[in-house]
């Protein structure tokens, strides 16, 4: 996915983390606001849902970041690529449709800014929680202002892990279902929680020792990823290199002591 890098910086209206967090708040209650109501649900693939809710607080940030920053380009899940301009903008409006749909709480909206070639910027709000995760590069992730730092964890045997499953796993391959075999009799357990936003921004917390996952887009790791980078995590594609924004999107984020020997596994013959 090409950035587009900016040539005068300092006369950029840039946007800061608080504008970040309001933002996510207010489509969070969007969310919040909705939740457990009837909802109109269509598919875009086998098992891959979407809700009005998912494009009602899409339009909302579409909308309020246009008229705040008028050149952006936007990388948004519902209605693709739009815009130009120096700030490039990942909107996943509605991360963990699935389990929204279902009436499950757990579910988030995910907001990167990106700018002369990276994402500065990141915030992940879960509305049911009230937890806002967020990060500015260089300047450390934060959950609710609480600085954030993911685990020391070295050992595979005594790991929690999570991980998620493409939406076309009936007929691609690989599916992660080798991948959740193999880590699944090595650890403590992997979880499955149906937002890969908040997988990643799990480990930033502490609360899971390392997440992977196959066939992404931009929008679902672009905040969560950042954020897990700021809270201390090697943040990788499955290969180990350190574009997980392009495709064929991967990404595996764990602790500095777990993350090769997670890698390691990943990449078995």
């Amino acid at each position: 996915m090409p950035f587009r890098p900016t040539k005068k910086k300092e006369f950029m209206n840039l946007p800061s983390l608080f504008e970040l967090e309001s933002l996510a708040r207010a489509a969070g209650k969007i969310l919040h606001d909705g939740y457990e109501q009837d909802h109109d649900v269509q598919l875009k693939g086998v098992i891959d849902l979407v809700t009005e809710i998912d494009h009602k607080s899409e339009k909302f940030l579409l909308e309020a970041i246009g008229q705040r920053w008028p050149e952006s380009h936007f990388v948004a899940e519902e209605s693709g690529e739009s815009g130009s301009g120096d700030l490039t903008w990942y909107i996943d409006p509605l991360d963990g449709t699935v389990n929204y749909a279902h009436g499950v709480p757990v579910f988030c909206v995910s907001i990167a800014c990106a700018w002369d070639g990276q994402t500065r910027l990141g915030a992940v709000y879960d509305p049911m929680r009230d937890e806002m995760f967020s990060a500015e590069r260089g300047r450390g992730a934060h959950l609710n202002a609480r600085p954030l730092k993911v685990t020391r964890v070295a050992e595979l045997a005594k790991s929690l892990l999570v991980t998620g499953f493409p939406y076309d796993m009936w007929t691609v391959v690989p599916n992660n279902l080798e991948y959740f075999g193999r880590f699944a009799r090595m650890t403590q357990g992997v979880r499955r929680l149906g937002s890969a936003a908040l997988d990643a921004c799990y480990v930033a917390a502490g609360r899971f020792d390392g997440f992977w996952e196959l066939s992404l887009k931009p929008w679902d790791v672009a905040a969560a990823g950042l954020i897990a980078e700021e809270a201390g995590a090697l943040v990788t594609n499955l290969k180990g290199e350190p574009d997980y924004l392009s495709p064929p999107l991967s990404i595996l984020a764990a602790g500095p002591l777990l993350h090769e020997k997670m890698l390691a596994v990943l990449n078995q013959a």
